[in-house]
């Protein structure tokens, strides 16, 4: 049996197992410098692949290098933290979603160099698009798209903000007003605000049901929801440490397991890249183990793959079979794999990929060969010295056994929980506070400018993270708990201005005409009272506000009663001649402009053009003979006023024929003022 301890002496090499050369059985590894460029390991279940690469992570935890393993399953990473040796305990971070005590702070939109953005945008949608594939549209990746980059560029912002952003109102104002971005604001501004409820519904529904299942999981909502994040990934990368990743898909679930895996490699290649600002020789090799990486393989993990060595981003990834890396339309992850992988490992696998992975071990082995291995024995194509060699047969080295420290795993994640967790009591609190007023926890916009505002319910001094506006209303934390309770009606978001109230002011005064005319009971079908006189012919000028008394459309909702403040009401009734009563007209809802009540002047069309001297007379005399005689009436003497009794609403009694077929009878009957005549 390999000793671990006689292997621990070469610190730059990485033993993988043992070959027979010559007829003796010899260890062989890989240098450090061959190993930036990335191990890919395929293999069956059961074939021997996590050993390997546990046996590879033990030796550079014992070699003091830097390295993180995302672990989909959770075996792997707690068989590492046993065997952790006590001079490395400071150095592990143990990110363990389920540990709801103490959960770790995850921000995945704190980006502290903007021009790395859109990279994080990218990331995102290649992750939502993989595991949403079945509901994937291009307009849900275009809503997305605007809300990851309106929240980014808000300080403090976390994925929270997403649901809020696409359905509370005045969270969006606050967020678009901080938005750099021209066309992020043009988007959220002149697009996303004018479309209707019902497509707005219709489109935001797919995010809110996904993004809403990754953040109602209450340990997830409490790692992602923490606007500074405690786990410094530069930190880890740079200074060497080992961040142990525990996504077991039994314990979270497969799609956050997926999501959180994925959000963890990006922002270790975000890590990676802020490195160009140090020397090279200066960078230490960091070394990436990705168990099962199919599951967090997107279209931007291939660029990993191809920049990451000259930031001494070293990937070991392993996984099933080939047909994993390929979907329905892209195959870039599998390209780049083959296209830039120095080592290649194969344990026992299919024939399908045998048949693929032939090229690569022709002419030594045939697919025959990679399909029949049996367990822990290997096909590999190792680099030394930066040359790729020839394929040869080996077999892999049993578990390494260290000496084991009794309750290091306790200790271990006694200490990750002190520098990089917080109580999850403290975190429920920020959220729940950024959940109830938008500001202040997880997503607040800008909080540490605060306003000074007055209650607009109480009448409290209270700040506020926004500048008021004077017509939205502000209320203090305990009002607005009130509100939110339902014991308090808020005021309407956004008030109406109101001017001074003015009472006793005539029409007149008040821009309001009437022509005499319109005030006549013929002309308008009314009867107008003088609050004075009481007379029914007493109203020669403007009415005063206090005077009207019917008019249509004045007042709130088309009332026609208008009374004087202050004094007593007084029946009109016996001051006005019984036959001069009309019944009041029906009152109608409908506003009437008060432009409608003066008439206009009737100008023929012909008459338009010729001057008064031009336009033809109109023969009254003639016309008034020729209506009586087909009334069968005496023309009226001219000049001749009607008797007191005889009044303009008089019915006349007039004579009209009647054609009976029996006989020629004038009857007579009474022709009411109004009444249209036929002739």
């Amino acid at each position: 049996m390999v000793m671990a301890q006689e292997l621990s002496n070469q610190k730059e090499t990485t033993f993988l197992g043992r070959c027979n050369f010559r007829g003796k059985e010899r260890v062989f590894g890989i240098k450090t410098k061959d190993r930036r460029q990335h191990t890919y390991v395929i293999g069956k279940t059961g074939t021997g692949k996590t050993t390997l690469l546990e046996n590879m992570v033990l030796q550079d935890i014992h070699a003091g290098r830097g390295l993180g393993i995302i672990d989909p399953h959770g075996e792997f990473v707690e068989r590492v933290l046993e065997q952790i040796p006590s001079n490395r305990i400071g150095d592990v971070v143990y990110f363990n979603p389920v540990d709801t005590e103490y959960p770790i702070g995850f921000n995945v939109l704190e980006v502290s160099d903007p021009k790395y953005k859109h990279l994080v945008v990218s990331d995102l949608l290649g992750i939502f698009t993989k595991i949403w594939a079945n509901v994937w549209s291009a307009r849900m990746e275009y809503i997305l798209q605007n809300c990851i980059l309106a929240l980014i560029d808000t300080p403090g912002t976390t994925l929270l903000g997403i649901p809020r952003l696409l359905v509370d109102k005045t969270y969006r104002e606050i967020i678009v007003a901080q938005v750099k971005d021209p066309v992020v604001r043009s988007f959220w501004i002149h697009e996303f605000g004018t479309w209707r409820d019902q497509f707005r519904d219709e489109a935001i529904v797919p995010i809110q049901n996904k993004v809403g299942q990754f953040l109602n999981t209450n340990f997830i909502r409490n790692i992602v929801g923490q606007p500074k994040s405690t786990l410094n990934i530069p930190d880890v990368i740079n200074h060497g440490k080992i961040l142990l990743v525990n996504v077991s898909k039994g314990r979270v679930g497969e799609d956050n397991s997926q999501l959180l895996g994925a959000m963890i490699i990006t922002k270790i290649q975000l890590a990676t890249m802020e490195r160009v600002r140090i020397l090279e020789e200066d960078r230490q090799d960091f070394y990436l183990y990705v168990d099962e990486f199919q599951n967090f393989a997107t279209d931007s993990f291939a660029s990993i793959l191809s920049e990451a060595r000259k930031y001494r981003l070293n990937l070991i990834i392993a996984h099933q079979y080939i047909g994993q890396l390929v979907t329905d339309v892209s195959t870039k992850v599998r390209d780049s794999v083959f296209g830039n992988v120095g080592t290649v490992v194969t344990f026992r696998i299919g024939a399908a990929d045998a048949e693929f992975l032939e090229k690569e071990f022709t002419p030594e082995f045939m697919p025959e060969d990679l399909i029949n291995l049996p367990n822990h024995q290997v096909y590999i194509k190792i680099m030394v010295d930066g040359v790729t060699s020839r394929p040869f047969s080996s077999s892999t080295l049993p578990p390494l056994k260290y000496e084991k420290e009794l309750g290091i795993k306790e200790q271990v994640i006694l200490a990750s929980r002190t520098r990089y967790a917080r109580p999850h009591s403290e975190v429920e609190e920020e959220i729940t506070q950024w959940g109830q007023s938008g500001f202040g926890g997880g997503g607040r916009a800008n909080s540490a400018t605060q306003f000074n505002a007055i209650c607009a319910n109480c009448g409290k001094n209270t700040t506020v993270p926004f500048q008021p506006d004077g017509r939205r209303p502000v209320y203090c934390t305990a009002c607005l708990k009130l509100i939110e309770d339902g014991k308090l009606i808020p005021l309407p978001e956004r008030m109406p201005q109101v001017g001074r109230a003015r009472f006793g002011t005539s029409l007149g005064e008040l821009g309001i005409e009437f022509p005499r005319e319109s005030f006549s009971g013929r002309a308008s079908g009314r009867q107008y009272i003088s609050h004075t006189s009481g007379a029914s012919d007493a109203l020669p000028r403007t009415p005063s506000f206090g005077e009207v008394r019917h008019i249509q459309g004045i007042g709130a909702g088309g009332q026609d009663k208008v009374r004087d403040r202050g004094r007593p009401r007084k029946s009109f009734a016996r001051d006005v001649p019984k036959n001069q009563l009309k019944p009041r007209m029906r009152e109608s809802s409908a506003p009437i402009s008060l432009s409608t009540l003066k008439p206009r002047p009737i100008i023929r069309e012909k008459e338009k053009s010729q001057p008064p001297s031009l336009r033809p007379s109109i023969d009254l005399e003639g016309l008034r003979k020729e209506l009586a005689g087909v009334l069968g009436v005496r023309p009226a003497e001219t000049g001749k006023k009607p008797s007191s009794v005889e009044t303009q609403d008089t019915p006349r009694v007039v004579e009209k024929k009647q054609n009976d077929s029996d006989s020629g009878i004038h009857k007579k009957r009474a022709v009411q003022p109004g009444e249209r005549i036929s002739l």
